[in-house]
């Protein structure tokens, strides 16, 4: 007999730049009639500067992206409709701010400063009814990376991507936030194969609607 579970408002997609969560996305809004939220990065006030100049902009960024995301959270919380949301707040705070701090680019006052602010931020907002983490080794993501050709990812280091990737699979192996689907993109190819994808709708559909 099938849980009567009451509607999903919050789906998240995370993962490493190139994953495909943005792709992801789409096709899983366009499938389930979710309303889909992207990361907004050409109106971003302070990501030219930060690549300019990282250690003076990357706690003003962080501090930007860490208002945006939150802003999201509430309007997803305080909506009537089922939305799907591609990068979440907690890799802001579990991947990108440690990251900067570990490669010297933030100091410790500032990363503490942030850190703190997103557990107090965080214990005002629900985790997602639902997260998916897509997992890809280090040469998957540059393939996707040089597919999509974006100029500022050009020069994106190996090394770079390699240490993020560390970060990600720490943080998955101890979220305990709420349900957690890990997709392998080394090997579900969803975007380009029917029944890869197909795979991840059953999934989801067994973990937001399954079956006792």
């Amino acid at each position: 007999m099938a849980k009567s579970k009451s509607k999903p408002k919050h789906i998240a997609v995370a993962g490493n730049i190139g994953a495909g969560k943005t792709t992801l996305t789409q096709m899983l809004a366009k499938h389930y009639r979710w309303i889909p939220h992207f990361e907004d990065v050409d109106h971003n006030p302070y990501l030219m500067d930060f690549y300019e100049d990282m250690p003076r902009w990357s706690f003003n960024l962080q501090i930007y992206f860490l208002h945006i995301r939150l802003k999201q959270l509430l309007e997803i919380q305080n909506g009537t409709e089922t939305v799907i949301q591609d990068r979440t707040i907690y890799e802001d705070a579990h991947i990108f701010a440690p990251n900067l701090h570990e490669m010297g680019l933030m100091s410790k006052r500032d990363y503490d400063n942030y850190f703190e602010f997103f557990q107090t931020l965080k214990s005002m907002v629900k985790p997602p009814d639902l997260m998916i983490y897509l997992s890809a080794s280090v040469p998957t993501l540059v393939g996707q990376i040089q597919k999509r050709g974006r100029e500022y990812e050009e020069n994106i280091r190996l090394d770079y991507l390699k240490r993020l990737n560390e970060y990600y699979n720490k943080w998955v192996a101890s979220y305990k936030e709420g349900p957690l689907l890990v997709i392998d993109v080394d090997k579900n190819k969803f975007a380009e194969n029917e029944e890869h994808f197909g795979e991840i709708i059953t999934k989801v559909d067994s973990t937001l609607y399954g079956l006792f």
